[in-house]
């Protein structure tokens, strides 16, 4: 069985996965990102299936893959929705951390180091795949892609959130995020990994899926907050793709 593991890439994580859910340590961009891109997630997934997200639980019924789940920042607000969610990251250090938060928290989320290949290989399926902050870190991006829109049910959604390739990620990710804030150790990105919204939406249409959206996210340095923006995707961007 193929895998888009790369060990390396495991590795920097590991020596990280202690800060986690620390909203000051090396994970603080996630945490500032984090409530946008879990609204931008809660809408798609609210609008694709005709879900009222004012209700209680409105996700209930729906069975969420976080793949590289990391620590759970997306894992556990999906759990909250009501969500049947399983959180996936190749690192057993992630999910040992990840799994004592949520159950500190009262949640159970079905927590497995494991990759997307072997869950595609054993069968499992689920109507949402969310990836984020992964795809720049796998061996194999377009076979990653594959498998995950092999573990989506038909008319699933894959949800996507990674760094575009331009100048200005290039400033933003390595040398305003590592080099000079040091948010991030040295080396955490790679920045000829990243990809464009083409290369992600082309790479998603040869694996079988349909994209449907595709928006930025946009970092104000100044308030230290995100917004999404339908023309701006020149460092981060979010894109859903439904399985056809």
């Amino acid at each position: 069985m193929t895998t888009s593991i790369d060990p390396a890439e495991i590795a920097k994580f590991e020596a990280m996965a202690a800060e986690w859910w620390d909203p000051r340590g090396k994970f603080r961009p996630l945490h500032l990102m984090n409530p946008l891109r879990l609204d931008y997630v809660a809408d798609q997934i609210a609008a694709e299936f005709g879900r009222d997200r004012t209700g209680l639980r409105p996700f209930g019924g729906l069975r969420v893959l976080d793949i590289g789940c990391g620590g759970g920042l997306a894992t556990e607000p999906m759990a909250r929705l009501g969500a049947d969610v399983m959180g996936a990251d190749a690192t057993q250090v992630n999910i040992s951390v990840a799994q004592a938060h949520a159950d500190g928290q009262g949640l159970a989320i079905d927590y497995r180091a494991t990759t997307a290949e072997a869950l595609a290989e054993a069968g499992e399926r689920f109507d949402v795949v969310l990836a984020l902050e992964i795809v720049e870190h796998v061996a194999d991006p377009a076979a990653f892609i594959a498998t995950c829109r092999e573990l989506l049910r038909p008319g699933g959604l894959l949800i996507v959130s990674t760094l575009n390739r331009t100048a200005r990620s290039f400033g933003a990710a390595i040398v305003g995020a590592e080099w000079i804030l040091r948010w991030l150790p040295r080396g955490t990105h790679d920045w000829a990994r990243f990809l464009t919204p083409d290369e992600l939406a082309a790479k998603a249409e040869a694996a079988g899926l349909s994209v449907a959206d595709r928006r930025g996210m946009v970092f104000n340095p100044i308030g230290f907050s995100w917004t999404l923006s339908d023309s701006d995707l020149s460092v981060n961007y979010i894109l859903t793709a439904r399985r056809i």
